[in-house]
């Protein structure tokens, strides 16, 4: 008995076609992409052990093959393929154990690192992300953008010298500004300093001061030192840190003859029934949120109060021009005060 049917083999035939076109299909096809997602893997791996060994040789210490195993997400196999594969190209030499970056090497992790830099200081300037996502969002731009995308970012960033932790960008010849400064652990009581570098990393360590409200830019003066703390008054605040902590916090001294002004505060500690005048809004706030609080009337010299009270704390309603705006604390926490 004969089963064969025209329709049905038609059928099997356009579908074997059909899943043929979608896996070979150029550029976009399943092989294509499976293909390129491998090759992204190995380059994002590649460009990640470059950087771990500029950073780390750039303090004085050289990374073994264990070092580099252990400090990437990777499996161990495909980081030490890269890492001879590296070595076969140029951009590392291999001594013993030691992995130390080549000339070519250097150079190609200082374009990964303006990636970066350049990159966060774009989020912080033109966007509303949270400066808690800068950094992991930049992680993984820095691999995506082609040095004349990265040189075009630059141009339209203004050429920014250092991004918004405080770290200098280098330049499109691999040139970094020196980053003059002592770490707050090492200052001594009664120093005032201005805060010009936060580290994000190690990532816990960077949470935790941010969620201390602790802005670059800021004037500060220690007032207690001892092993176990370290205190410093800054803006109305008092802000006590461990001193691991605090020696990721870099200030410029400033000079002994520049007075610490002790009335200059924070907007968000301003009381039911008090009166200030905006001194000004902190480098912490940029792009379009310092615009828009400009726009809303916080300009130097404007006379606020507050307005209204919220019952469970935040935002409250700020008076300002005639104009009632709410703002949350952490907001008013960017605008500078004296009453």
């Amino acid at each position: 008995m004969n089963t064969y049917d025209p329709l049905l083999a038609l059928l099997v035939f356009l579908g074997i076609c059909l899943l043929g076109f979608l896996f070979f299909r150029p550029n976009n096809g399943w092989f294509w992409l499976i293909n390129k997602g491998s090759q992204s893997t190995d380059k994002i791996i590649v460009e990640d052990i470059l950087k771990r060994l500029y950073h780390n040789e750039n303090a004085g210490k050289y990374l073994n093959i264990n070092d580099i195993v252990r400090t990437l997400k990777q499996s161990d196999k495909m980081v030490i393929d890269s890492i001879d594969n590296m070595a076969t190209l140029g951009l590392v030499r291999i001594s013993g154990d030691v992995v130390k970056l080549t000339k070519s090497g250097s150079d190609y992790a200082l374009r990964i690192i303006r990636a970066h830099r350049l990159w966060e200081r774009y989020l912080a300037d033109k966007t509303g992300f949270n400066k808690t996502e800068w950094h992991q969002r930049a992680e993984r731009k820095e691999h995506e953008l082609s040095m004349d995308e990265t040189n075009l970012l630059a141009h339209k960033l203004g050429n920014p010298q250092f991004d918004p932790h405080g770290d200098p960008i280098p330049t499109i010849t691999g040139k970094m500004a020196e980053l003059k400064g002592v770490p707050v652990s090492e200052l001594k009581t009664h120093t005032i300093g201005r805060i010009i570098h936060i580290k994000d990393k190690p990532d816990i360590i960077y949470k935790q001061i941010m969620a201390e409200n602790i802005h670059i830019g800021s004037i500060i003066r220690v007032v207690e030192k001892s092993p176990e703390r370290i205190v410093f008054h800054s803006e109305g605040e008092a802000f006590k840190l461990a001193p691991i902590m605090a020696g990721n916090i870099t200030v410029s001294i400033l000079e002994k003859n520049i007075s610490y002004e002790e009335d200059i505060l924070r907007l968000n500690i301003l009381k039911e029934n008090e009166k200030a005048k905006i001194i000004g809004i902190s480098k912490e706030i940029r792009g379009e949120s310092r615009r828009r609080l400009l726009d809303l009337g916080f300009v130097k010299g404007a006379n606020v109060s507050i307005d209204l009270l919220n019952p469970l704390g935040e935002p409250k309603a700020y008076l300002i021009k005639g104009t009632s705006i709410a703002l949350r604390n952490d907001q008013a926490s960017k605008i500078l005060i004296k009453k």
